[in-house]
């Protein structure tokens, strides 16, 4: 299956010079912003950062983290705790040294925010800390009980602003990179929606480029993510050259809750913060079905639990589950989770006295654009941090609340790498990749069929049919697709699509968020990455087992 290799767009009509453009507005991305501005001034070279957001600053995902964020920071806990937990959450592919890094850097982090200016919730003086799945301790620092991601937008948008060396475009689209003469990256070009002297397609110019441009959740029909999450930076990377990782590995958050099966887009999350104070999942019997199913019941990670839901559902012929939060009480609800409270009853449904309605959907992309330990692609001048990259942290299946210290943590990280390395500014290169465009007609097509064939549950017959069906989407038509938002963001969606088509269809196993029913086992040959790339237009992936570590006083 070929993808385009370049976004077919009007030639670019202004142009804007910075040295850092950062593409993205969530934690990962102000973060970088704000660290490299304060990085490159200490270090006595003042540079000029540029923030490329696609709708306003506050629009992303970050916003809409509810649970919290990870890291050791109660009494008892330690980094160690909090590694081995997060290990054992990603099934075997996490890179213990990416992850040995959050959890080490991530208290002073989480600190460092605090004095930023984001308020956590307090008891007596000390941060309240609570439970998800996957964790063996309180350990999830939440502010206004549910609205933890507002609190933290809020605290760095506040940042953003008070900074006058950061410029901010709002509303553009990123599209592509531009080749630099000497290789790398020379800039991106975007598309700016809106009235005045950017309108429409231009070009940023700069040395260095930070991607923290979020997921992919619209690639299916139903997903907790915005409607901004489109793959866009997963795309741009791919069609630039850099090596994506692991796309296989999409996490179906366990309760969202269900509004019906015609509802589509961005649907409302139930925290998994909620089970963490208590709330259970029951089946239409009233039974507590996860019972037996791990040590940790209704707090397993997310994907064991995203599994037994499907397989009641299953079995029951339903189209949710419940989950159980009755015994709360009134006076909780309204104090902890407010959000979800009003949530819920704007929907007709009130926690208090109801059953709430859940069934797994789309939340969180694991793999993504690979990068080191300091945020850096396989493009010089390319760098990427938060759910576009994969930093080796989550391996196989997001732990809970570690997504917004990952960002924090790593954005930190390409800030320390762009202050010791900044690239000498480059002339833009003849861009010689072919142009093309899907058009956005066929984006319910699309998605349909990867909610149906790619989804919680894969299989090679279905994915082969999800292969046919996406070839066709990207097939030329006879009548041109015309270049516009909507037809930028179905490519992204299509290309992403078509890496993780082929990613999941080569891993022949069940492992983590990757759910294969023909073969249901984990198997140890697969204990690897596969590395996608295009090649002649085509993703194609290539697995790359993780060595075994030599043991202890033996010959390596």
């Amino acid at each position: 299956m070929r993808v385009p290799a370049r976004l077919a767009a009007p030639r670019p009509g202004w142009t804007r010079y910075a040295d850092v453009v950062v593409v993205g507005s969530g934690i990962a991305g102000l973060t970088a912003a704000l660290r490299v501005r304060a990085g490159l001034a200490g270090a006595g070279r003042p540079a000029s950062v540029l923030v490329v957001t696609k709708d306003h600053l506050s629009a992303g995902s970050t916003q809409w983290a509810q649970g919290g964020i990870a890291a050791a920071l109660g009494p008892g806990d330690t980094p160690e705790e909090h590694l081995a937990d997060t290990l054992v959450a990603g099934a075997g592919l996490c890179d213990e040294e990416a992850v040995r890094v959050l959890v080490t850097e991530g208290p002073d982090a989480v600190h460092e925010l605090i004095a930023l200016g984001a308020q956590f919730d307090q008891a007596d003086g000390v941060l309240s800390l609570t439970r998800e799945g996957g964790h063996h301790r309180d350990r999830i620092a939440h502010a206004g009980g549910d609205a933890t991601g507002a609190e933290i937008q809020r605290a760095l948008v506040a940042a953003i602003q008070r900074d006058p060396g950061i410029e901010v475009i709002e509303h553009a689209l990123a599209l592509d990179l531009i080749p630099g003469a000497d290789g790398g990256v020379a800039g991106v070009t975007l598309h700016v929606l809106g009235e005045g002297r950017r309108d429409g397609v231009g070009a940023a110019h700069c040395r260095a480029v930070v991607l923290a441009a979020g997921g992919l959740g619209q690639v299916f029909s139903a997903t907790t993510n915005p409607a901004v999450a489109t793959g866009d930076g997963m795309a741009l990377a791919l069609r630039a050259g850099a090596t994506l990782r692991d796309l296989e590995f999409v996490q179906f958050h366990p309760t969202v809750m269900w509004l019906g099966a015609s509802s589509r887009g961005q649907q409302p999350l139930i925290s998994e913060a909620v089970r963490g104070e208590g709330a259970f999942l029951v089946d239409f019997d009233g039974e507590r079905f996860m019972t037996g199913q791990h040590d940790l019941a209704d707090l397993a990670p997310r994907d064991i639990v995203a599994k037994a839901i499907t397989r009641r559902m299953r079995a029951q012929g339903r189209e949710h589950m419940w989950l159980d939060a009755r015994h709360f009480g009134a006076e909780k609800w309204e104090q902890r989770f407010p959000t979800i409270l009003a949530t819920c009853r704007s929907h007709g449904v009130d926690p208090v006295t109801d059953l709430i309605p859940v069934a797994p959907a789309c939340h969180y992309a694991s793999g993504g654009i690979a990068t080191d330990l300091h945020g850096r692609s396989s493009v010089p001048g390319l760098y990427a941090c938060g759910e576009v990259a994969c930093s080796g942290v989550h391996g196989a299946n997001r732990l809970a609340s570690n997504s917004l210290l990952e960002g924090l943590v790593f954005s930190r990280r390409i800030a320390e790498a762009l202050v010791a390395e900044l690239p000498a500014r480059q002339d833009p290169a003849e861009d010689r990749r072919t142009e093309g465009l899907v058009g956005g007609a066929a984006l319910d097509a699309l998605q349909a069929t990867m909610t149906e064939q790619v989804g919680v549950l894969r299989s090679a017959d279905g994915m082969a049919l999800a292969t046919k069906a996406l070839t066709t989407l990207a097939a030329p038509t006879h009548e041109e697709p015309v270049a516009g938002a909507d037809a930028w963001q179905t490519t992204n969606l299509l290309t992403v699509s078509a890496a993780l088509l082929v990613a999941a269809r080569q891993r022949e196993e069940t492992r983590g968020s990757h759910w294969r029913e023909d073969f249901a086992a984990t198997v140890d040959a697969w204990r690897g990455h596969l590395d996608t790339v295009l090649v002649d237009g085509a993703p194609t992936s290539t697995y790359r087992p993780i060595p075994i570590p030599t043991p202890t006083g033996a010959r390596p």
